[in-house]
């Protein structure tokens, strides 16, 4: 059982967007912009934000890729947490970060879907979140393993459907989209 306050103090996490990560996604500059309007919201609404930045081979710290996809950017505060695994929890200083804000709700928007979202999300759910899946704000690009082809359209609809039925005690899950999801 999670040992989280309940006092449903959301936070948006937004993960991976950046040049390289997203360069050959499906709907990519749609994802983007969606996902600046819902940053955009969740600033509004006084939401706290933290950004999960992808370091390694490919996305060197100061590199091009490395760097958020434009429009989305951090705003002076707002904290971004480097990571060198799929996991956005895994020997970084993600939970003490939301310890700081008091998140126990986290609604997560980001790149790859089947890969740093998924894994993030599922760590979340396991350490007691709440999840919100933003169901249009996340993307991946298509993916091939032994012979077969899986579409990009395919994971995402597979990662929405995943979180849609997360099932924890005492937790809630959702997905929804961009301009309906509650944000406090």
């Amino acid at each position: 059982m999670s040992t989280l306050g309940r006092d449903g103090r959301s936070c948006l996490l937004v993960i991976d967007l950046q040049e390289a990560v997203v360069a050959d996604c499906l709907d990519r500059d749609g994802v983007l912009h969606r996902t600046a309007r819902l940053v955009d919201r969740a600033r509004a609404a006084g939401t706290p934000i933290v950004h999960i930045q992808h370091d390694g081979p490919g996305l060197e710290r100061d590199s091009d890729g490395w760097q958020f996809a434009a429009p989305l950017r951090a705003a002076p505060g707002e904290p971004v947490v480097a990571k060198n695994y799929r996991d956005g929890f895994a020997a970084t200083d993600l939970e003490t970060t939301l310890t700081r804000l008091g998140a126990d709700r986290l609604i997560i928007a980001g790149a790859q879907s089947d890969f740093c979202v998924r894994a993030t999300m599922q760590h979340a759910a396991a350490d007691g979140y709440d999840v919100t899946l933003v169901g249009d704000c996340h993307t991946t690009a298509d993916a091939h393993h032994d012979g077969v082809t899986i579409s990009a359209a395919q994971i995402i609809a597979h990662t929405n459907l995943y979180a849609s039925t997360l099932r924890y005690p005492g937790q809630s899950f959702a997905v929804d989209t961009h301009d309906t999801v509650t944000l406090t």
